[in-house]
């Protein structure tokens, strides 16, 4: 598998990655979010904040981070790819890109929601915690939190 920055090259396949996977992404349910979160990611492409997992030149798996909030923004791995190692070569990438002396946030589905149960053990053999439930998009989620200097699994 090869790990890269993403770039505007990407733009496309990974676009349709995302609306392959949109309905489980609260946020990403209109053709207007999807345009908007096109954008997004090609300002996180040009500050080389975006991550892609490519094998045999389809892209398995990707992913958003933000240097300046210590966060884990977006992460998908397409879905005849995963329970392969994708999310966890991408998560150890982003995390050794990220300040280890301060704690490092992602958000995921709460606990009660089956959707959170993978994404939830991924975090947890990262060292992430769970910290506190929030909102986006009007969908419950809860934040893990990596604490500073904590596990050192990457």
């Amino acid at each position: 598998m090869e790990l890269y920055e993403g770039g505007e090259k990407d733009i496309r396949a990974w676009m349709r990655l995302v609306r392959k996977l949109a309905w489980n992404f609260p946020g990403l349910e209109t053709e207007e979010a999807l345009l908007e979160y096109r954008r997004t990611v090609l300002r996180f492409m040009a500050d080389g904040r975006a991550l892609c997992a490519s094998e045999g030149g389809q892209l398995a798996g990707i992913l958003l981070f933000s240097r300046r909030q210590n966060r884990i923004c977006f992460l998908a791995v397409a879905p005849e790819r995963r329970r392969q190692g994708v999310a966890t070569c991408l998560m150890r990438e982003a995390l050794s890109r990220l300040d280890q002396s301060r704690c490092v946030v992602v958000t995921t589905f709460c606990r009660e929601d089956e959707r959170g149960k993978a994404p939830r053990a991924l975090y947890k053999g990262l060292g992430f915690q769970e910290g506190k439930l929030v909102s986006e998009y009007g969908c419950p989620m809860q934040e893990l939190i990596r604490q500073a200097g904590g596990a050192n699994n990457t």
